[in-house]
């Protein structure tokens, strides 16, 4: 992005504010010119000459793009404040508005990480009747195809592609990396006369391949079927549907990028331990099928991650992060927009978050043809909706703005944002962050304009640090004069609650907690807790032999959450011989009560009192005991030429020998 900023006031549509935005920004306003696309375009050639150039125009990005490419020079960066500012009802009150999202297109944003996948072509498709054969011979110039014929319709003779005939038992990988399991697989024999013949159906064949094209009709072969790259699917009987479908399909042919939308550090990752399960949310959400157990972590698949995000926002130790732009870049985006928005004069600003698609195509028909978006509503485009969770509202809420609306859209999976939004709720305040799901664009204008009267924003904070650093700072900035939170069910902050009486200080929880939140004390039989470091994964309750373990939603905004706390402690036994402390003395003593005199081991008072020693003098008593079990007796003592000798000597008189 660069430092000038060429404004355009579109035909004398909207008003800038050149001056306003300059104070408030560290950009270089132009002059506001009328006509940059059409009469003007003179002006936009100097200005891409010149370099290092915003232009404050989305709908013409195209135009300018080809402008430069013409000039040979880089393309300018873009920022749409005509339609999410300039075109409103209050477009006369933008000024601090268009001064933010100026100041948020000047961000430097790195550049998400991605992977080349290669597609050869292969492609296989699978369905019943004519249509198949027709798809496949439309296909068959461009793609290496091969037909799964799902029935017994008479094959025709056009052999420029193959035919098979059986069922998908199973469809797994994405783009360039289809593996299908094929059951009553039988191929076709192309000798002989007459109709073709096919082989005996054979069950579990398997085939690779870089594309599929499902035209049966029924359910899906894979989970969330519009998310699969290189999975196309159309109804057989819609004529329409399935031309788009080819109309994609020759297209899937070369090198393409695919971006790595998910970083995993599986040493964070609280899904199991000891082959016990604890948190499995990134597994219950994903709806591409692409995170998989893997032991005492999880998996991602990188090429069937679609990068809806839902993972990162319910993940509770940071094990799965959103990477494509990191969660740091939101995080800046939020307190840009805000910290830009009050420096240009405006005071408790609204963000409303959408997604590329549905959210930005809605907010450009309200703004075209109705009353646009308040004055005080900032949208904030992303492209992970489901991956704005509580930590980023929160966020948004303690960086200045007074109220969140996440705007749905008609494919965005509802379970994810619900959950979030309940618990940003929960930390923020009750009606500070609301999703909207609204029909059209009218009814958004509405809805915004309706509640202008927002709540007055909170102290600010800087949200600098992990999604949970952020989230707690952030619900300490926005509560203030509370200590403790309620939170929902299944919230990753929280306090782990021990029965003392059922509990025996076995310590089984401290070896299996994945963040250290449970620790013990080497010196003395006590159970410690920090608050802070709980991700309520559950592995604790769950390994508890005694039951004796329960968790509490909730967040902790006192010091004493950053804190170790004893949970649960005894008193030490002491050894018997030496006095030196050991184990706990409650459980010593019903080890004692259960042994002494009733086990054979123990049915001495000597071998009785060895249970109340500590190790070392355990191992002195056993040695010194008549029943040493290390006891082997005397040694052997070895046999020398001397001992044989004499041995044979007492056998054999040696007159005897002499005789001889």
């Amino acid at each position: 992005m660069g430092t000038k900023l060429v404004l355009c006031d579109c035909l004398g549509s909207q008003t800038l504010d050149a001056s306003q935005i300059a104070e408030a920004t560290s950009l270089e306003p132009s002059r506001v010119y009328t006509n940059l696309c059409g009469s003007e375009a003179n002006i936009s050639a100097k200005a891409l000459s010149d370099g290092d150039v915003i232009v404050a125009c989305q709908q013409e990005r195209a135009f300018f793009e080809m402008l430069a490419d013409e000039l040979d020079v880089d393309a300018p960066g873009f920022v749409d404040l005509r339609d999410r500012a300039g075109w409103s009802d209050q477009g006369h009150m933008a000024g601090p508005k268009q001064a933010a999202l100026a100041a948020e297109a000047a961000l430097n944003i790195p550049m998400s990480k991605s992977v080349d996948v290669i597609s050869e072509g292969t492609c296989l498709v699978v369905g019943a009747g004519d249509t198949v054969f027709d798809t496949a011979a439309q296909l068959c110039d461009t793609l290496a195809v091969t037909v799964l014929q799902t029935d017994s319709t008479e094959v025709p003779v056009d052999r420029r592609f193959d035919v098979v005939r059986g069922t998908v038992r199973s469809l797994t990988g994405a783009l360039g990396d289809f593996s299908v399991r094929i059951d009553a697989f039988s191929q076709l024999q192309p000798g002989g006369r007459g109709a073709f013949d096919f082989t005996p159906a054979q069950d579990g064949a398997v085939s690779d391949c870089d594309i599929v094209v499902d035209l049966t009709g029924g359910t899906a072969m894979v989970p969330a079927p519009h998310k699969r790259h290189g999975y196309l699917r159309a109804d057989p009987r819609q004529p329409g549907a399935v031309a788009a479908l080819l109309a994609d399909a020759v297209q899937m042919i070369g090198t393409f990028e695919k971006p790595l939308y998910i970083a995993l550090e599986p040493a964070l990752c609280a899904h199991s331990r000891a082959e016990q399960s604890g948190c499995s949310k990134c597994l219950n959400v994903c709806p591409t099928g692409a995170i998989t157990p893997a032991g005492d972590h999880v998996s991602v698949d990188p090429m069937i991650c679609a990068g809806c995000g839902a993972c990162a926002a319910l993940c509770p130790s940071g094990a799965i992060t959103y990477d494509a732009p990191p969660v740091s870049v939101v995080f800046r985006r939020l307190d840009t927009l805000a910290a830009t928005y009050r420096k240009a004069g405006g005071h408790s600003p609204r963000l409303l978050v959408h997604d590329a698609e549905h959210g930005a195509e809605m907010i450009r028909l309200a703004a075209r043809f109705g009353r646009g978006l308040p004055a005080d509503v900032i949208p904030f485009e992303t492209e992970n909706l489901a991956g704005f969770g509580h930590a980023e509202m929160v966020a948004a809420l303690s960086t200045g703005f007074a109220h969140v609306d996440v705007l749905l859209s008609p494919r965005t999976e509802r379970d994810t944002p619900d959950h979030e939004a309940r618990l940003a709720c929960a930390l923020a305040g009750q009606g500070r962050v609301q999703l909207l799901d609204l029909p059209d664009p009218e009814a958004l204008s509405d809805h915004l304009f309706a509640t202008s009267e927002a709540a007055q924003a909170a102290p600010f904070a800087l949200p600098i640090g992990t999604r949970r650093q952020v989230a707690r700072l952030a619900a300490r900035t926005l509560n203030p004069d509370q200590d403790v939170l309620e939170l929902p069910e299944h919230a990753p902050y929280g306090a782990v609650l021990v029965n003392t009486d059922a509990c025996t200080l076995c310590l089984s929880c401290v070896s299996l907690c994945p963040s250290g939140a449970l620790g013990d004390n080497p010196d003395l039989p006590q159970l410690l807790f920090q608050e802070d470091a709980c991700l309520q994964c559950g592995l604790c309750a769950n390994i508890c032999p005694e039951d004796a373990i329960s968790l509490e939603p909730r967040m902790n905004l006192t010091d004493t959450a950053l804190s170790q706390v004893v949970l649960n402690e005894e008193e030490p036994f002491a050894c018997i011989e030496c006095g030196a402390l050991f184990g706990v003395k409650s459980t010593i003593e019903r080890i004692t009560e259960k042994l002494a005199g009733k086990h054979a081991m123990f049915a001495t008072n000597d071998a009785a009192k060895m249970i109340q020693m500590c190790d070392n003098c355990r191992i002195q008593a056993q040695y010194h005991s008549q029943n040493n079990p290390f006891s082997n007796g005397e040694p052997r003592v070895p046999r020398t030429t001397d001992d044989y000798l004499k041995d044979r000597d007492q056998i054999e008189p040696s007159s005897k020998r002499r005789d001889h």
